[in-house]
């Protein structure tokens, strides 16, 4: 059963540089020109709302990627397989190829003018360790906010680099009035992870909210919850190879400058990010004023504008 088919096209759309689904039905209309990939139906399946039930248009998909694989690979994968597939054949990092997927799914949302699209890209996840072996310090995760399956089409892979190895859990995200919702589940695991967040605002610069589940590393199942920050990033190839704990000491506004986001007055900033990711429970409740996070967001939203194109 094919699944992914709407990430999977976008990916591709990126790896081509076709701007437009009509870009994108040309493309396949040069390798068969016959093809059954339908232009009026491109949107559902962009949406994550349809899929191709032609074997053929799978057939000439493998093709216009010039893959080993048949067809009915494209269509059964799971994507992060995909992803590697097309990076590796085409010569391409694959967290470049979802850079360029995120940039081209946020420029077509302006285009339809919704701000709910605008949220695709990368973030750097900052939140409180919950393995009891590492009380007391901030780990750092990555999430990729793409086009997905669901109602509202989009999605999210969130990993974080452990002791034990990489943890990767996906799954969909849903805007809404009162907040942004993730639902995240591990690849080839059973671990899940669930954040409410704040509603998102343009121009997307970071999130923030509670991310709950059950402490990955420890001699005791401990459900959890903490708070999260999401800062995005304008340039990713940097973030591929960060993550893990933030050794203690360590100034959360020097570890963004080494991934690009260079703000001013960094010890004011390292206060602020300490205070907000540190609060405890006020009388047994979680709850986050919010007003303490609006001065988090007017930091890093007058960042991201002064530092637009």
């Amino acid at each position: 059963m094919a699944q992914h088919v709407a990430q999977k096209l976008r990916l591709t759309s990126a790896l081509l540089g076709t701007v437009t689904r009509k870009d994108l039905a040309a493309a396949f209309r040069a390798v068969d020109p016959k093809t059954a990939f339908d232009l009026g139906r491109a949107d559902k399946w962009l949406q994550g709302r349809a899929r191709p039930r032609q074997v053929s248009v799978y057939e000439d998909w493998a093709k216009l990627l010039e893959l080993e694989q048949p067809g009915a690979w494209i269509a059964e994968s799971d994507l992060p397989s995909f992803t590697a597939a097309i990076a590796a054949r085409h010569g391409i990092g694959s967290a470049e190829l979802e850079r360029r997927a995120g940039v081209q799914f946020e420029a077509s949302a302006h285009d339809d003018k919704s701000v709910g699209p605008a949220l695709a890209g990368t973030y750097a996840c900052y939140s409180r360790a919950w393995s009891p072996y590492r009380r007391g310090q901030l780990i750092r995760g990555r999430l990729s906010i793409g086009a997905g399956p669901g109602v509202h089409g989009f999605s999210a892979i969130y990993r974080e680099t452990l002791p034990t190895g990489q943890l990767q859990l996906g799954g969909p995200v849903t805007p809404a009035k009162r907040s942004l919702y993730l639902h995240l589940r591990e690849v080839g695991g059973e671990a899940q992870f669930f954040l409410c967040l704040f509603p998102h605002t343009q121009p997307v610069s970071v999130l923030g909210g509670y991310m709950c589940g059950t402490a990955i590393i420890g001699p005791e199942a401990q459900p959890s919850i903490t708070r999260i920050l999401l800062v995005r990033l304008r340039d990713t190839p940097a973030a591929e190879q960060w993550g893990g704990y933030l050794p203690p000491g360590t100034s959360i506004a020097a570890d963004l400058a080494s991934l690009g986001i260079v703000i001013e007055h960094p010890e004011t900033v390292d206060r602020q990010l300490g205070q907000f990711l540190s609060a405890d429970s006020d009388g047994g409740v979680n709850q986050i004023p919010p007003a303490e996070f609006r001065a988090i967001l007017d930091v890093f939203d007058r960042h991201w504008l002064q530092h637009a194109g």
